[in-house]
């Protein structure tokens, strides 16, 4: 696994604190706060994403929130599952009792077959245990194949209460909600049902230890006349929204029914600069606007890493699943002033937030 001494820590971290022109990198540190660590899915480098032990092990590691994605049951309840397709990520596909809901269906445009989890009870998929969605790039999760159960939205919150107890810190859940407008077509209002569930789990304020995640602006809107919870908007790079989003005019607009943005790491740090890291001016930008700013998820692969960070050979078939250099990515990432960072490497998440805190502190001190 790659590493990085202190100094090299401390070298990259003052590179990314050189910033846009205007920036200010040690806000937050000013402050007395220091940036969140968002595990999502858990620590699902070393569990099965959305499982009970992936996000136990993302609390023990350091984390502040956990994060899922939400989607409802045929009964409008709401489990913590990467997509409402259940094929890739459990062992629906092995039990002979559930073959005749094998459906076809069209989602985002695309055409999808499969097993939904919109046309099974929460009573059906607890039936069904997890499985490792991608293990093509995680082949050492499948080993965890089939032994945990899907966790309803009850059970998230109940983890991150016990973790809060365990931990003596306060453990935060971010729960996005997943193409609520398609939902709405087969009847499921999940944005009504996700804010009266939080109001039976007593979270009903601005304060409450939650986010509420969506890529639909509408979906966020709709949720504010229902709950004062925090909301942020999640900004992905490929979405042709995303150039007006993130100019002055769209993050204005975005502060009107949201408090954060979470945004693609392309958006935050140039992934063609001829030099990394080259941070953008969107957090920057979206701080000026009044919003909190969140960066989504650092993985550890190749696949998911900007061309400059990857290691190995390109001409493998395993390049996409080997390890590149995610600790330069964290550090720049935290080095880029944001509110928080997302990943599903909790532990080195912490580490590389620590030390980009300790160059901060050493920068202050020589201003004197």
């Amino acid at each position: 696994m790659p590493t990085l001494t202190r100094r090299a820590f401390a070298a990259l971290a003052a590179a990314g604190l050189a910033g846009p022109a205007g920036w200010a990198p040690d806000a937050w540190a000013e402050a007395a706060q220091k940036p969140a660590i968002v595990a999502e899915g858990g620590a699902a480098e070393e569990r099965i994403a959305d499982t009970r032990s992936a996000l136990d092990l993302a609390i023990s590691q350091g984390c502040d929130f956990i994060q899922v994605d939400l989607v409802p049951t045929k009964e409008g309840a709401l489990v913590a599952r990467r997509g409402n397709e259940l094929s890739a990520s459990t062992d629906v596909a092995a039990h002979a009792e559930f073959a005749d809901r094998k459906a076809d269906k069209t989602i985002g445009g695309q055409s999808v077959s499969g097993w939904f989890a919109e046309d099974f009870t929460v009573a059906e998929l607890q039936t069904l245990t997890c499985r490792e969605a991608q293990p093509e790039l995680r082949p050492q999760l499948t080993r965890l194949n089939g032994k945990e159960p899907i966790l309803t939205l009850a059970d998230v919150l109940q983890i991150a209460r016990d973790g809060c107890v365990k931990t003596a810190r306060t453990i935060g859940v971010c729960a996005r909600l997943l193409r609520p407008a398609y939902f709405d077509t087969v009847g499921l209002d999940v944005v009504g049902r996700f804010a009266s569930e939080l109001g039976v789990e007593g979270y009903v304020s601005p304060a409450a230890a939650i986010w509420v995640q969506a890529s639909d602006p509408d979906a966020l809107r709709a949720f504010a006349r229902l709950s004062r919870v925090r909301r942020m908007l999640v900004i992905e790079a490929g979405a042709g929204s995303a150039s007006q989003m993130t100019t002055s005019a769209g993050l204005a607009g975005i502060h009107g029914y949201a408090e954060a943005i979470a945004a693609d790491q392309d958006l935050l740090i140039d992934p063609n600069a001829a030099a990394f890291p080259a941070p953008t001016t969107l957090a920057l930008d979206a701080h000026n606007a009044g919003l909190k700013v969140f960066s989504r998820t650092a993985r550890g692969q190749n696949a998911f890493l900007p061309p400059p960070l990857q290691q190995g050979d390109r001409r493998s078939r395993s390049f996409p699943a080997q390890r590149g250099d995610v600790d330069k990515l964290l550090v720049a990432l935290f080095a880029d002033g944001l509110d928080g960072v997302a990943t599903d490497l909790p532990a080195q998440a912490d580490k590389a937030r620590a030390a980009v805190l300790d160059a901060i502190r050493h920068a202050r001190a020589k201003r004197g």
